[in-house]
C-alpha cells in the first residue's frame, strides 16, 4: 500500500466499541479515513451516521472487503468467519475483537498468508502483551491469569447456563471457573477474548491457565497476569471501566484506535 494516501477503514458492527470508533475516526486521525460500515440494522445505523463530517457508506460485508484497506470487526463472535473470509481473500487487514472465535478457525491465518492479508489482534482490555510476545521469543514456563468481574458482566455466559450456576444473588466473591484459555473461550465467548489474546501472544490456549471470579462488590473488570519465562518473571494488574455494555471495557475501543494509529504513524512505540 502506498504511504502517500490515507488508509481507508471500515467497521463491522456499531455496538459500544463500534460507535466510539466511528466518532473518533470521523474526528480525524492522521493517515486514516473512515470510509464505510457494515451492519445488520441499516435504518438504525443511518441515524447513528447522521451528523458525521465524512461521507460514510453502508455496505455489505463483500462490498466492504473490496472497498477499504482495513476492516475492524466489532460484531458477535459467531459472525467472525463471515466477516473475515472476504477481507482476507482480498488481501486486506482485519482487526479482530472476537479473538476467541479464532481458536476454532485457525485456518483463517492460512487464508491471510495465502492472499497477503493480515489479522491484527489488539491488546484490548489487557496490558503487557508486548512483554509476553518478547518473552515468547525465548521460553515461557507458565502463564496464569485471574479475572474478577461484576456479576452483571457474567450473567448469561454459556458456561454458567450449562452448569446451572446462578450468580444473580451472590453476596460475596465466588470462583466460577478454573481451566485453560481454550475452555474459557467456549464458556465465556463475550467475556474472555482477553485471555485468548494473552494465549496467542504467549504459550497457546491449552497451556494458558485462567481463574474467573464473580464479585458483587466490583464495578470494574479486573485482570491479573503472572508470567514466568527464561528472560523475565513479571506480574501485571489492570482494572477496566465498563462501557454501557458491562461485558466490554472502555479501553477496548482505545486499544483499537492505538493499533490503527500505528499503521500510519511516523513513530511507533512498542513491539
Amino acid at each position: 500500500m502506498s504511504h502517500k494516501k490515507d488508509l481507508t477503514v471500515g467497521i463491522v458492527g456499531l455496538g459500544a466499541v463500534g460507535k466510539t470508533l466511528v466518532k473518533r475516526l470521523d474526528d480525524g486521525i492522521f493517515g486514516l479515513k473512515l470510509s464505510a460500515v457494515s451492519v445488520r440494522d441499516v435504518k438504525k445505523t443511518a441515524g447513528i451516521l447522521q451528523g458525521l463530517k465524512g461521507d460514510i457508506k453502508i455496505l455489505t460485508l463483500e462490498e466492504l472487503a473490496e472497498a477499504v484497506d482495513v476492516v475492524v470487526e466489532c460484531a458477535p463472535a459467531e459472525l467472525l468467519p463471515e466477516i473475515a473470509e472476504p477481507v482476507l481473500r482480498a488481501g486486506k487487514t482485519l482487526i479482530v475483537l472476537s479473538v476467541g472465535a479464532l481458536l476454532d478457525r485457525m485456518d483463517l491465518i492460512d487464508l491471510a498468508r495465502e492472499h497477503g492479508g493480515q489479522i491484527i489482534v489488539p491488546t484490548g482490555a489487557l496490558l503487557g502483551l508486548d512483554a509476553v510476545t518478547a518473552a515468547a521469543e525465548g521460553s515461557i514456563h507458565s502463564v496464569r491469569m485471574i479475572t474478577r468481574k461484576p456479576v452483571r458482566g457474567l450473567v448469561g455466559a454459556p458456561f454458567l447456563v450449562a452448569n446451572k450456576i446462578n450468580i444473580d444473588d451472590i453476596t460475596s466473591p465466588i470462583q466460577i471457573f478454573s481451566g485453560t484459555a481454550r475452555e474459557a473461550a467456549k464458556g465465556f465467548p463475550a467475556n474472555l477474548n482477553v485471555v485468548v489474546a494473552l494465549a496467542l501472544a504467549g504459550i497457546g490456549p491449552d497451556q494458558t491457565q485462567l481463574e474467573i471470579w464473580a464479585d458483587p462488590a466490583l464495578t470494574r473488570n479486573t485482570h491479573v497476569i503472572e508470567v514466568d519465562s527464561d528472560a523475565a518473571s513479571f506480574s501485571m494488574s489492570i482494572q477496566n471501566i465498563p462501557t454501557e455494555n458491562p461485558k466490554t471495557g472502555r479501553i477496548t475501543a482505545q486499544s483499537v484506535l492505538a493499533a490503527l494509529r500505528k499503521l500510519r504513524s511516523p513513530i511507533r512505540v512498542g513491539t
